[in-house]
């Protein structure tokens, strides 16, 4: 399709707003399997934000499994409702959002599969739509802050985790999930000054698996120190150092969440965040430039009832809830 014609294909779409299918219209257990049964889309032309699913796990280190995250949290999304009730929070009455379907990854080749995601990505980009992406193990956040870069510059970054995923290499290899955001500090794609990471815990291998971050300003938050407390306020202080105009990233690794609330997932720890401290955490991003998000490293295999995917899916709705100009209560 030429410029002209992709031109008219948004101004067709501008026109309307998608609401999810609702229960009433069709059994929950049918319709279609997109996520929050939104419309589908070849891309995102025309899109306020875009929704993409990354089905790739050759980046974990432990348990695989990941790569099912996608489809399975779509699956669950059926029991998500377009209303928040607490915030007053209505997405898809103030953004047009659509399914646009899976990164098409090379599961036998973890380099050719980072180039492929840089690539979609920058496809998204250049329609001005926002990307909220599912996963996946958190390989896939590298490549996607890449492509957000050229468009926004070094970014401000809210990184939900058991894990700082700062390792130089694991097995030699210095793209992995566990490597993610130490590339992203060296290669500048992120703020070290405004970034923040949020439920770090359990075993390591030294001090430096925390404190290489912190060295380089970045605020680290142990998941001891969010321990029988809301968050409320650490979010005010994030909110705070980041300001409303500085473009930020939301990467929210399911397994900073307790295994009891989220146990499908390769990588669990014990003693993490409860479902209610990430509610916190995502509504309290309100008010800063979200420009991405991504829930990344629900394993279904792991969780037989669904309820971590049923949980991701609910953590995605308040992702969209979050982003600025979505119409909510005062």
């Amino acid at each position: 399709m030429n410029d002209q014609g992709q031109q008219q294909v948004g101004r067709q779409m501008n026109k309307e707003r998608y609401q999810p299918l609702g229960g009433n219209d069709m059994p929950r257990f049918g319709g279609p399997g997109t996520l929050f049964r939104l419309p589908s889309r070849e891309n995102a032309a025309g899109l306020d934000i875009a929704l993409i699913g990354v089905p790739l796990d050759i980046g974990a280190s432990n348990r695989s499994g990941s790569r099912f995250g996608p489809r399975e949290i779509r699956n669950e999304s059926v029991l998500v409702r377009p209303y928040g009730m607490a915030t007053g929070a209505a997405p898809f009455d103030s953004f047009r959002i659509a399914d646009i379907g899976d990164v098409p990854i090379n599961t036998f080749n973890l380099r050719d599969s980072i180039a492929i995601i840089e690539r979609f990505y920058d496809n998204v980009l250049s329609h001005n739509a926002r990307p909220v992406s599912i996963g996946g193990d958190h390989t896939i956040s590298l490549p996607i802050l890449r492509a957000l870069a050229k468009k926004h510059g070094p970014m401000a970054l809210v990184h939900v985790d058991a894990h700082a995923d700062i390792s130089d290499a694991m097995f030699g290899e210095k793209i992995t999930h566990g490597t993610v955001f130490r590339r992203a500090i060296e290669e500048e794609l992120v703020v070290p000054e405004k970034m923040t990471q949020i439920g770090l815990r359990a075993t390591g291998y030294g001090a430096q698996d925390f404190d290489w971050s912190r060295n380089r300003g970045v605020r680290v938050v142990q998941a001891e120190d969010c321990w029988y407390r809301s968050l409320d306020p650490l979010m005010q202080q994030v909110r705070e150092s980041i300001g409303r105009k500085t473009a930020t990233y939301l990467s929210f690794d399911i397994d900073g969440l307790d295994p009891s609330v989220a146990p499908g997932t390769g990588t669990p720890e014990p003693a993490g965040l409860t479902g209610s401290q990430a509610l916190e955490i995502i509504r309290g991003l309100w008010g800063v430039n979200l420009v991405g998000a991504d829930l990344v490293e629900v394993a279904p295999p792991y969780d037989t009832s669904g309820n971590t995917s049923l949980l991701a899916a609910n953590l995605v709705f308040e992702i969209l809830c979050s982003f600025p100009g979505c119409v909510r209560r005062a």
